[in-house]
């Protein structure tokens, strides 16, 4: 499951840029590979975080994983409702398990970010 209107990193984040809000998350890939979810350590609002930083944590009964910034920006929202229910990324990754949504400091850094064609086939050279 990739959705066409995404942008991903290869450490499996994506970002859906909407005006100069980027909404981050983890992929269908990455929250199956780390089973269920326990925790999120979101990142607090306001802080600014350049591409490839680490915005936040999340664990899982199997792991503990660093999630990256795909793009510079401003924390402009967390999604407080995985503070109650950090399962929902495993439920919902793509929707309402959202992590955070950056005010983007330049958003034509997404463009060098992969596009849902080129994370498929990223996953089928990963597998391998």
């Amino acid at each position: 499951m990739v959705p066409k209107d995404l942008s991903y990193t290869n450490e499996h984040e994506w970002i859906r840029v909407e005006g100069g809000i980027g909404t981050v998350g983890i992929t269908d890939h990455a929250q199956a590979a780390l089973g269920d979810i326990t925790f999120v350590e979101l990142p607090p609002a306001g802080a600014a975080f350049a591409k490839g930083d680490e915005l936040c944590a999340i664990e899982s009964a199997k792991a503990a994983a660093s999630i990256y910034a795909p793009a510079g920006g401003t924390i402009a929202a967390v999604n407080e409702a995985l503070e109650d229910d950090p399962g929902r990324i495993n439920s919902d990754c793509y929707g309402g398990g959202w992590i955070c949504r950056l005010e983007l400091s330049d958003p034509a850094e997404v463009g060098s970010l992969m596009d849902a064609a080129a994370y498929e086939r990223f996953l089928a050279q990963e597998e391998h």
